[in-house]
């Protein structure tokens, strides 16, 4: 049995495709999780952009950072809940693996960033162009994870 043929075949994995309940449950979490993500990244790196400045940026951009981890982390966990139950299908979309990527450049994004932001030098316009790049590549990823849907 191929590595994914075997996930569909896993007792929860079977029971959360059979619930009535949980697999709404499941994809409900897994949509205010993106939701709460986009929102904080989206807000985060705008305040980067200049926008929103009667904000306290420390104290904003902190909160901001704790929301989307903890949004990624519930998306990721539900979203690998929602993977489970048509994995070997999901897996040869192409649309999922563009999903998969941009997901993968988003967090070398945030990686980036953080290195450049803990430098001391003024870094302001490669820190604008990876706050812009941000955005971009959230948004993608929400517009890719819509499409997966409906394949």
């Amino acid at each position: 049995m191929e590595p994914f043929q075997a996930i569909e075949q896993l007792t929860f994995v079977r029971l959360l495709k059979a619930s009535f309940v949980a697999y709404p449950v499941v994809n409900a979490v897994h949509i205010a999780a993106i939701g709460a993500l986009l929102t904080s990244v989206t807000l985060l790196d705008l305040r980067i952009l200049g926008a929103l400045r009667t904000l306290p940026e420390r104290p904003f951009m902190v909160l901001m950072r704790k929301v989307a981890l903890l949004a990624f982390g519930a998306a990721a966990l539900s979203g690998l809940l929602l993977f489970s139950v048509r994995a070997s299908h999901y897996a040869q979309l192409p649309v999922f693996l563009a999903k998969m990527a941009l997901i993968a450049l988003a967090g070398t994004n945030f990686v980036v960033f953080a290195a450049v932001e803990s430098g001391k030098q003024g870094h302001g316009l490669v820190l604008r162009f990876l706050a812009l790049l941000s955005i971009v590549l959230w948004c993608a990823t929400l517009l890719c994870g819509r499409f997966i849907g409906f394949l």
